[in-house]
């Protein structure tokens, strides 16, 4: 398996048997529970799909899977969601198949997916990668892979005696307690953290692993967590990186 990392994305593609094509945490309709909070951005969702579309158009996959929170209303469906959600899975649907692990977020989502696109909250088992939006404990079948999950919309933060000298979207590699998530402690299981599809996203990989909010982020062994930037890049380890975020 070879992994290519899309920074216009941000995105994956996985090229095994069938080259797969990941995003995740879309959230499409934030600009509308945004519009509640007194904070009014004009939608960008079309510009999202434009970018989702030409990540496919250039890497010409088999399957896109969208790692959950496609949708930004966690009760309900707004009428942005309406209005660009269909939009999203059908322009997808021209060029290759859909798949979707449901986040917290996507409470109706069904409502716009065919009954063979909509795969478990626990996640899915492919080519030996294991997905999923990553808000749920992982099923028992996903021990012993790589999980690559959203959910968590690393971000990266270095901050020098001045202040803030890089801030990034980011993936977080990391080795995961077994015990903690319930698996058989001879197999060796990783996560890979991929960032937030939307810009308007992003969460400090020192606050995540300071305060875990999920079964995975609890279960990071952290003197193992590496960061590799949008584009590939490798960043360094956690150790490395923010040392004080391992004690």
């Amino acid at each position: 398996m070879t992994i290519s990392f899309l920074p216009e994305g941000p995105g994956i593609l996985l090229h095994n048997t069938e080259r797969i094509l990941v995003f995740a945490d879309i959230h499409m309709g934030i600009e509308t529970d945004l519009a509640f909070s007194g904070i009014h951005i004009q939608s960008r969702g079309l510009e999202r799909i434009e970018k989702i579309i030409t990540c496919i158009k250039k890497t010409e996959p088999d399957l896109v899977l969208l790692l959950g929170d496609i949708k930004h209303r966690i009760t309900g469906t707004s009428r942005q969601e309406y209005h660009e959600i269909p939009v999203l899975f059908e322009q997808i649907r021209k060029y290759c198949r859909l798949g979707v692990t449901p986040g917290n977020h996507d409470s109706g989502i069904a409502q716009f997916l065919q009954p063979d696109e909509l795969y478990p909250s626990s996640g899915i088992l492919l080519f030996g990668n294991g997905f999923m939006h990553g808000h749920t404990r992982p099923g028992p079948d996903l021990a012993g892979h790589l999980i690559i999950a959203g959910h968590h919309h690393p971000s990266l933060a270095l901050r020098d005696e001045v202040g803030i000298a890089l801030k990034t979207d980011c993936y977080l590699l990391a080795e995961l307690d077994p015990v903690i998530l319930g698996f058989c402690p001879e197999r060796t299981t990783r996560v890979l953290f991929i960032p937030s599809c939307n810009e308007l996203a992003g969460y400090d990989v020192r606050k995540t692993l300071d305060n875990p909010f999920s079964h995975i982020s609890r279960a990071i062994i952290r003197e193992t967590a590496e960061v590799i930037l949008p584009d590939g890049t490798y960043a360094g380890s956690i150790p490395e990186l923010i040392p004080d975020a391992i004690h």
